[in-house]
């Protein structure tokens, strides 16, 4: 079996959206990914930090799903990552309240030995220090290396962030971000540039309006499934991730026919994220609920067009 490794932060999280707030809840980078990959039966390990106020049965929850914590470093003395934040009423703008790194801020990740080999390589949105880290524990390239980033790192790390995008295969970012590390508006220009970077696919996402992904010459585009309700876009993107990497690791398939499809069931587990606050509706997500919904995506995406 091939196993995933998703390094990334394990987190609280207090969201206030207009339907609702939340006080400290679970969250973090690696969590989202980590729960959405596990839909597909796969070995998937996370490399993370956290403090002695981290409860014992977040992480119980998260080996329930298939997750191997023993990358999680515990730090006792410590206090866990923790961001806090409110979305506006169309719920793709949001200000942050409060960041604290606490121990993340001199996280220094240890892979565990049964993951040094590991074929698919998940590098959610982190310093872009620790990133390089992991990569260079790798006993060997991984068949697939992702990463995740934002317009934070780009600001302030952009030197070191270069470097680790140039030895990644897949980057994904959202349209805003893609503009920044361009300089292009055109998400088609984007994409050329960032190519050029080093990532042979480029994965933008759009929010409530879908994602793509480029390769050189190919584009593909999956829309965002009409839902009746969105409670908290929190985690949707990570969670994307975590479909696209988990589909890929169980499929070992890497033609861009193949990402296709990966788009398609990311898309589709990210749609159930944002139905709940934080990781609710991930932590009991049913594959008949998954199968049922793709049903949809395919439903709204496929059909036959009459050409004169």
């Amino acid at each position: 079996m091939s196993k995933l490794l998703i390094v990334g932060t394990v987190a609280f999280d207090a969201i206030e959206t207009p339907f609702g707030k939340t006080d400290k809840i679970l969250g973090g980078a690696a969590t989202y990914i980590g729960l959405s990959a596990s839909k597909f039966g796969i070995k998937s390990g996370v490399v993370s930090v956290v403090g002695g106020d981290f409860p014992k049965s977040n992480l119980e929850m998260l080996q329930k799903n298939n997750i191997d914590t023993s990358g999680i470093e515990i730090k006792k003395e410590g206090k866990t990552f923790f961001w806090s934040g409110k979305y506006h009423n169309d719920l793709n703008l949001r200000d942050t309240l409060i960041t604290e790194l606490n121990v993340l801020a001199d996280f220094n990740p240890i892979v565990p030995k049964a993951f040094i080999d590991a074929e698919f390589l998940m590098l959610g949105n982190l310093h872009p220090a620790v990133q390089m880290a992991v990569i260079k524990q790798m006993t060997k390239r991984p068949k697939l290396v992702a990463l995740d980033t934002m317009n934070f790192w780009m600001d302030n790390t952009l030197d070191e962030l270069l470097e680790v995008i140039k030895k990644v295969d897949v980057i994904t970012i959202n349209d805003e971000e893609a503009r920044q590390l361009s300089g292009e508006y055109s998400l088609v220009k984007a994409a050329q540039k960032i190519h050029q970077m080093g990532p042979k696919y480029v994965v933008i996402k759009k929010g409530e309006h879908g994602a793509l992904i480029f390769d050189s010459g190919n584009v593909f585009f999956a829309p965002a499934l009409p839902l009746e309700e969105v409670f908290d876009p929190t985690g949707a993107g990570d969670t994307f991730a975590g479909g696209f990497m988990g589909y890929l690791t169980k499929t070992q398939n890497l033609s861009f026919n193949n990402m296709k499809n990966a788009v398609i069931y990311g898309s589709n587990l990210a749609s159930f994220c944002v139905e709940k606050f934080g990781t609710q509706k991930m932590e009991v997500l049913t594959q008949s609920e998954i199968q049922k919904r793709l049903v949809q995506f395919k439903d709204l995406t496929q059909f036959d067009i009459q050409l004169d």
